[in-house]
Formats: C-alpha cells, sequence, structure tokens
C-alpha cells in the first residue's frame, strides 16, 4: 500500500510538472500562496527605498540578495557610474531560451503627514465601508477578500509586483515544477530619477544580458482593471521657462501699469501653446503619427466607458487629440506640472514679481524624438518674440530686449512599442488564455506613463512588455498608494501562466 501511494504521488507530481497549468489550477496556486506571499510583501515594505539616498539602496539591495538566493539565483551586484543594481539570473535547462525580467526596486519620496495611516512603510490592510477606507487587523484576517486593499509605499509601484513574480517562483519551486525558460532578472534602484545610469548599464554588460525578450513586472493596469499586457510606454521630456520682468520684486502701486508683469507674459506664452480642445498648436508636435483604421480599430475595442472615466475624473469634456482615452495615448503630450511667480493667501504681498517659472513635460511616443519636440517648443517660444539667456539675463540684455526668458531641457526615458501579433505578443496571450481564459484579459497598444527600457530594446535588439498587476486607481507616485488584494493575486496566476508557457 506504501508502494503504492509513493507510485501514485511520484506520478501526481511528473503530470504537474510537464502539464501546463490551467486557470483553476492557477487560481488554487495562487490563493494559497496569498498568506505567504503578503508576509513577504509586508516585510519588503518596511523598507524605505528613495533611490536618492544610498543606505536605503543599500537595505533594499541586501533585502533582494537574500530574496533571490533563497530562490536559488546566482547574484551579482553590477555598478554603473557607481550606482548599483542587482543582476541574478537561473538556468533550468541549457536547451532553454533566456528570459529577462526588469524589476522596479525604488519608489517616489513620501510626506508622511499625507498618509492615513501610521507610517507609509507599515503596510496597513484597509476594507472600503461607504466610501471611507477602514483598517483591519492583520491577525484576524483570513481568508483575504479580494476588494480589500494593502496600503503602503511601492505596494503597487512596483513592490506587490515583484512579490507576484517571486511567489509564482515558490509555486514551481515547492510542486517541482521548472519555469519552460532560463531567467534573467535585473533590479532596478533608481527607476523614480529615471534610471539615469541604466543606458550605460547595459551597454556595458550586453552579453550578460543577452535574452530572447524582456518583461517588465511595473505599471498600471487599464482603466477596466483587467490584468494587462502592455506593449508601449511613451518616453519623457521635462522643460523648465522662467520669465523674467524687472530685475527685482516692485510695489504693485507704485510701478503697476508701468512695469511688465512676467506672469501675464508667461500665461500668455503657455496659452498659446494649445486650443480650447487641448491640441497643441505648435506646428509639427504631431508630426509622423499615422493610425490606420484598423490600429484605430484594435485601440478602440478595449473595454472602457468613457462617460464613467469622465465621472471619476471630475470633468465635463476631455481634451480632443484623439477620439477616445486611449487614442490619446498615442500622440506625444504636453503638460504643465508647475508654476511659480511671487506669493499666495497668507503670504500674499503686493509686489509685481521679478521672474515667473513653468515645469513642462512632454510624453513622446516612438514616432516623436525627443530633442525634435523640444527644438518645436524653442522655436515657438523665439517666434514670439522671446530672447534665451543662459541663467538669468545681464544688465545689457535687459536694456536690449523686451521679452527674456530662460530654456532648459532633460530627456528622460525613450518610448517604445513592440507588435501585438509578434512572437511575444502571441506567447504571451497563449499564456494568459490558459490562466485567465480568453476576454479575462488587455491587451494594451501603449501607456501614457514612461519607463526605462528603452536601452534593452535598441542595445539587445530584443522586444519589450509589461505584466501589468496593479489597479489603475492606486494612488501611485501620491499619499495613499494601495494594491488590490484580488490583483495580487490574479498577478501570481499572470506569472505562472508566463512561467509554465512554452516558447517555440
Amino acid at each position: 500500500m506504501k508502494l503504492f501511494l509513493a507510485l501514485s504521488l511520484y506520478i501526481a507530481v511528473c503530470i504537474t510538472s510537464y502539464a501546463q497549468i490551467n486557470k483553476l489550477q492557477s487560481q488554487e496556486m495562487a490563493r494559497k500562496q496569498l498568506p505567504a506571499a503578503i508576509t513577504e510583501l509586508r516585510q519588503f515594505l518596511m523598507l524605505a527605498n528613495n533611490g536618492l539616498y544610498a543606505d536605503q539602496v543599500k537595505q533594499n539591495m541586501d533585502w533582494c540578495l537574500q530574496a533571490m538566493a533563497k530562490r536559488k539565483f546566482t547574484t551579482k551586484i553590477l555598478y554603473s557610474h557607481e550606482v548599483p543594481h542587482l543582476y541574478a539570473e537561473r538556468m533550468y535547462n541549457a536547451k532553454y531560451p533566456w528570459v529577462l525580467f526588469y524589476i522596479q526596486v525604488d519608489g517616489q519620496p513620501v510626506d508622511s503627514t499625507e498618509w492615513n495611516q501610521r507610517s507609509p512603510y507599515e503596510a496597513t490592510l484597509k476594507q472600503n465601508v461607504n466610501g471611507i477606507w477602514e483598517t483591519i487587523a492583520w491577525e484576524n484576517q483570513q481568508p483575504y477578500n479580494d476588494n480589500w486593499r494593502i496600503f503602503a509605499r511601492s505596494v503597487s509601484d512596483s513592490k506587490g509586483p515583484a512579490i507576484s513574480f517571486l511567489s509564482a517562483l515558490d509555486i514551481l519551486a515547492s510542486r517541482k515544477i521548472s519555469p519552460r525558460f532560463n531567467i534573467k532578472l535585473i533590479m532596478d534602484f533608481q527607476e523614480e530619477m529615471g534610471s539615469p545610469t541604466l543606458p550605460d548599464l547595459v551597454a556595458a554588460n550586453k552579453e550578460l544580458f543577452k535574452a530572447n525578450t524582456v518583461l517588465i513586472m511595473d505599471g498600471t493596469r487599464h482603466i477596466s482593471n483587467l490584468p494587462t499586457l502592455n506593449f508601449g510606454a511613451r518616453g519623457i521630456v521635462t522643460v523648465q521657462l522662467k520669465v523674467f520682468g524687472a530685475s527685482s520684486e516692485l510695489h504693485s502701486g507704485q510701478y503697476g501699469n508701468y512695469a511688465p508683469n512676467p506672469v501675464f507674459k508667461l500665461a500668455t506664452l503657455l496659452a498659446g501653446m494649445k486650443d480650447d480642445n487641448g491640441v497643441v498648436t505648435i506646428p509639427g508636435f504631431y508630426d509622423g503619427i499615422r493610425l490606420s483604421d484598423e490600429e484605430k480599430k484594435l485601440i478602440n475595442d478595449m473595454p472602457g466607458d468613457e462617460a464613467k472615466l469622465k465621472n471619476t475624473l471630475g470633468i465635463a469634456v476631455p481634451d480632443h487629440v484623439g477620439a477616445t482615452y486611449e487614442e490619446s495615448l498615442q500622440y506625444p503630450s504636453l503638460n504643465v506640472l508647475g508654476l511659480k511667480a511671487g506669493s499666495v493667501g497668507n503670504e500674499a504681498r503686493t509686489i509685481i514679481p521679478a521672474e515667473a517659472l513653468a515645469e513642462l513635460d512632454l510624453r513622446l511616443v516612438v514616432e516623436t524624438d525627443g530633442e525634435r519636440q523640444v527644438a518645436l517648443i524653442k522655436n515657438y517660444i523665439a517666434g514670439q518674440g522671446y530672447h534665451f539667456v543662459n541663467g538669468s539675463p545681464t544688465d545689457e540684455e535687459r536694456k536690449q530686449y523686451a521679452h527674456l526668458i530662460s530654456f532648459e531641457y532633460k530627456l528622460g526615458s525613450k518610448p517604445f512599442r513592440t507588435d501585438l501579433n509578434s512572437e511575444i505578443g502571441v506567447w504571451l496571450a497563449n499564456a494568459m488564455d490558459r490562466v485567465l481564459g480568453p476576454g479575462n484579459y488587455v491587451k494594451q497598444r501603449t501607456t501614457g506613463g514612461s519607463q526605462p527600457i528603452e536601452p534593452f530594446i535598441t542595445t539587445l535588439k530584443i522586444p519589450a512588455v509589461s505584466i501589468r498587476i496593479p489597479n489603475p486607481d492606486n494612488n501611485i507616485h501620491a499619499a495613499n498608494e494601495n494594491l488590490r488584494v484580488g490583483n495580487l493575486v490574479e498577478g501570481i496566476q499572470m506569472c505562472l501562466g508566463v512561467l509554465t508557457q512554452n516558447m517555440n
């Protein structure tokens, strides 16, 4: 009898090891793993992770080194311009192809006073009661409800997705199932800073990073909150404009009607960049973008309720760059991040400011080069009669020119886009069909945000797709960032599907 049971168990293990996991199995596996996944996630979230601070980078690096060693990965700390990155790999079969995973570890800075809990780094479980998020004690709440949420900095961006991946590896290891490809992993500790050293890191380690594709464990889902495969991201450029008035602040009573106020000049300059429909008026801004009827249908056939979206955002009429929300993401954007001049509220003074400052960000698509877009804006400003200065204007420039402006910009992440019907697209779709079911996930052409993945695509000549796990209303980058428990479960399922999908 004992021999029979042992043989039966051996056969069951063998069948599970070589059979692809289906939807029901992935759900059962993910839910069984959930308590352990949440425990590990809570420990990970306790570590402050602002990439500006070396001590915070180190404590997260140490945690990641231990986490990967636990999964029997070999690890190596790679440096680029003295900034550390963690590389890990594991070979399961010498005949298998390699897949490179990108994982973000750092997070946005926090202001603890804006959070509705003791600490942004102390994960808090909450449930929504009549529109108010109420805290639930961790120790007495199993099984977890899918609609409960975990609140903490980086829980969605992107430690939650990282734990989904690690949890899927644990599930497979406990069942003696090997992934259907070999794995390389790069962990980034300065993504929120634009990953400034990543391009040089990739260029210096091309052979080490060599793989068939790169999968990005970062990014928010489609607005439907369906599990999302995202095939592209917009790039980013930031621009700082400073318009100058008099050489010092002036009394508004004594000099009003005589000394020009730079705030009005800057406001006029910015207002001229867009029309009443929110469309950028700068000549050439949208050049090169051509969406075919087939592409528009693919984009607009995605699930979504425009009326619900407008209601959620609290707007009556959206900008008309695209016919729909999804279509609008296929174009470059121009946004004013903030304005500064003088003082307001209790600090207000009756003065004419000496200067007015605007910070802009431009989101780029594959067809719009960052340098080109910056040049278009600079040409537009020059056409309005402005003289450009370096830093502050000299006395001679103040005497000679009526309109003075300084112009600074910084290139950030570049855009990328992978064909939805490419080999990687078909491979991932097959994995999602198997563990989620056809129609229960979204293939998104591009997202509005930016990701520092372009160096892998251009340097390694491989395609990239991001696995999107967090809920779209996760307060990313803001106070009270959160991750829906059901999304964590589905994230583990998505990773199980990918890890057990054969690569043809």
